[in-house]
């Protein structure tokens, strides 16, 4: 299966690794890690670089972040995080991916040679739809989130999700279709996290392939994420939830398993370690 982006055909017969560049002081694993005020984005050009060296078949660069209760970014500072290393990661030779939901930056990140729009939201934002429909050949990864980013854990959804999850993710991707948008173009997010109890984002990956009757390949998103933290307690710690800098394991592993399920991508942190993970998958199931 073939993905068409703005400037590449990605081949996802081999499941690929986007690497996460998050340029904002907040994000929940690494806020602040590479980003500094007034615009300096050195650490950030150079974890694009590294990332890319340890693997990374795509990056995903966002400057806002989504943790549950995270207050939105005006659009200006929003550009202002994103747009260098938007600049300097479409110089590097791999697909690059903005992860926004607002046009204004779509369009933006488009002009500057950006491939695939990477939306919570799936492109429900007003104006959204139109930019991506009106890119003769960007990318685009549809998201399914219950809610919003301020509220989505205050009332998680209910009952089984996968059908939820389904029937929203092939409307979204159905309407943009009715918008000229080429399948080939498209790529689904169950959205772990967004919305759900730890049960359901499980139930999500332990059945996962019932996602794939939709048709367009999947993206999994488990790095860091608070479900793997909160199986993950451990009794030297009294049952706490496991901290950030120890949840590399736990995302590995929910890595593996997704490509297992059938992902194509997997958006990680931790692209090394999850690149030799899928090397030795890859060699146990025989797959290319």
């Amino acid at each position: 299966m073939i993905w068409q982006t703005s400037r590449f055909q990605i081949d996802l017969s081999q499941a690929r690794v986007m690497g996460i560049v998050n340029v904002t002081p907040d994000s929940f694993s690494d806020g602040g890690k590479y980003f500094s005020e007034g615009g300096a984005q050195r650490a950030a050009f150079a974890h694009c670089e590294q990332l890319i060296k340890d693997g990374a078949d795509m990056l995903d660069i966002g400057g806002e972040s989504t943790r549950p209760g995270a207050p939105p970014v005006p659009l200006e500072e929003e550009l202002a995080r994103v747009l260098p290393v938007v600049r300097h990661a479409a110089t590097l030779g791999v697909p690059v991916s903005v992860d926004t939901y607002k046009p204004q930056v779509m369009a933006a990140v488009l002009d500057l040679g950006a491939d695939i729009v990477n939306d919570i939201w799936a492109l429900r934002q007003p104006g959204a739809a139109a930019i991506v429909a009106a890119h003769p050949t960007c990318g685009v990864c549809l998201m399914h989130m219950h809610r919003e980013p301020q509220t989505m854990q205050a009332a998680p959804m209910e009952g089984d999700v996968v059908p939820q999850v389904l029937l929203f993710l092939e409307q979204v991707a159905k309407d943009l279709q009715a918008l000229g948008v080429a399948a080939g173009r498209i790529v689904l997010d169950p959205g772990i996290g967004f919305g759900k109890t730890v049960a359901q984002n499980f139930a999500l990956l332990a059945r996962q392939r019932e996602l794939l009757a939709a048709g367009y390949p999947l993206l999994a998103g488990w790095s860091r994420k608070s479900s793997l933290a909160a199986v993950c307690s451990s009794s030297l710690d009294n049952g706490a939830p496991l901290d950030i800098a120890d949840r590399m394991v736990p995302s590995v592993t929910a890595a593996v398993l997704a490509v297992d399920r059938g992902a194509g991508i997997v958006r990680v942190h931790d692209v090394r370690e999850t690149v030799q993970a899928l090397k030795v998958w890859s060699a146990a199931s025989g797959t290319p």
